[in-house]
């Protein structure tokens, strides 16, 4: 059944200016798992979460999360961009950013309670930034950036969250802070879907993996399918960057 899955996509096309960059997407997501989207530059993978979300227009295809369209699920989604797409310089501190994440449950016209200051406090205190919550979000270091937006997804209390290249450019104590916040939210029967590039800690961080080029090359399990074969079919000659990374 559709409804049993956060996400189904069914014969999903999309384009910009009628150029597909994805092409007849189907995937079955399975609840309760970290979900890598792993492929190179260039292969689809933010427009895959963007046309799931309706930031993209699709061409072609349906999309079900927890077996509704998404205009009638969003309240289940949760999302945090990528680090590029946002406007560092924006005058807005730390504590703003994180309650934006209650306005879809709030409504836009209506004002925090106590309970959602508080909710919003531990959400910050959650990924280590309770002393920078008045700071300025242009002042604060890539990693404690990336943190911020961690904790407005937090603070969306979703089911479904997408989540783009959450580690990239942070440092190894950061990458394990949004790591265990990850696993905390999957072990509480939250599915997460991450866009990820760094192939070495795919099997460390992912339960499932979507690889794709454009098209899905495979998915499911990641012990399943986290294999040369497939990585071959998705990276082609690229490869090899990989396997020298892995030698050293």
């Amino acid at each position: 059944m559709i409804k049993d899955y956060p996400l189904v996509i069914e014969n999903l096309t999309a384009s910009y200016d009628k150029n597909p960059v994805i092409s007849n997407i189907n995937l079955k997501i399975p609840s309760g798992n970290i979900v890598g989207i792993v492929g190179p530059n260039g292969a689809g993978k933010s427009t895959l979460i963007k046309s799931v979300m309706g930031l993209v227009p699709k061409y072609t295809g349906k999309i079900y999360i927890f077996g509704q369209p998404f205009q009638k699920a969003s309240k289940y989604i949760g999302y945090m961009p990528q680090r590029e797409n946002i406007d560092w310089d924006f005058p807005v501190n730390v504590y703003d950013v994180v309650m934006m994440g209650r306005y879809q449950k709030l409504g836009l016209f209506k004002k925090p309670k106590k309970a959602d200051r508080e909710f919003v406090d531990a959400c910050i205190e959650k990924v280590d930034l309770t002393a920078f919550k008045n700071h300025q979000i242009s002042n604060l270091s890539g990693g404690q950036q990336q943190r911020v937006f961690l904790a407005r997804a937090l603070a969306q209390e979703s089911d479904l969250y997408f989540m783009d290249e959450p580690f990239a450019g942070v440092d190894a104590k950061t990458e394990r802070a949004i790591m265990g916040v990850l696993q905390e939210l999957r072990d509480q029967g939250k599915t997460l879907i991450v866009i990820h590039h760094d192939l070495a800690t795919v099997k460390d961080h992912f339960d499932y993996l979507v690889l794709i080029n454009h098209r899905i090359i495979a998915s499911g399990f990641t012990k399943e399918v986290f294999t040369i074969d497939n990585l071959e079919k998705t990276y082609g000659g690229n490869l090899h960057i990989f396997r020298e990374q892995k030698s050293q």
